[in-house]
């Protein structure tokens, strides 16, 4: 299901980080687990492969119903994967927007080049243009909330 078969006699040095990462997922997943927490899961690898794995992991999600938790600095990423995006500041890290994403699902890729798609992400970089721009926060002060 995550493309790794004929590779099951290779160490983990032997594996492109893409192939690792399907690996990752698969220790994750082994023991059904009710929640999944990816951080950063995808930042590492090429854009092609990692819109594969946002495809794989996406089946998955739909298949095994595992909630998932995916910090990412990537809004496509995001928007393609959540159901709701929570937008944090900078430090302290609070959660400062809640942004659900009503696109339909299944989603494939050609989703990504949708006037809808593009629209939530700009959303969401404007809104994180914002909280960068909030005037006199100093490090360490909470961030304001930004309206939704």
């Amino acid at each position: 299901k995550v493309g790794l078969a004929g590779y099951e006699d290779k160490f983990p040095w032997e594996l492109s980080g893409g192939m690792q990462q399907r690996a990752s997922i698969c220790r994750a997943l082994i023991h059904e687990p009710k929640m999944l927490l990816l951080d950063e899961p995808f930042s590492a690898l090429d854009a092609f492969t990692r819109e594969e794995l946002w495809c794989i992991l996406r089946d998955l999600w739909t298949e095994q119903g595992v909630n998932v938790v995916l910090v990412t600095h990537d809004l496509r990423e995001s928007v393609f994967l959540a159901d709701t995006v929570y937008v944090m500041s900078k430090r302290p890290g609070r959660f400062v927007l809640k942004r659900e994403i009503d696109l339909p699902r299944p989603r494939d890729l050609e989703l990504t080049y949708t006037k809808e798609f593009s629209d939530i992400v700009h959303e969401l970089r404007g809104h994180i243009g914002a909280i960068r721009q909030q005037p006199g926060q100093q490090p360490g002060q909470p961030a304001a909330k930004v309206p939704a």
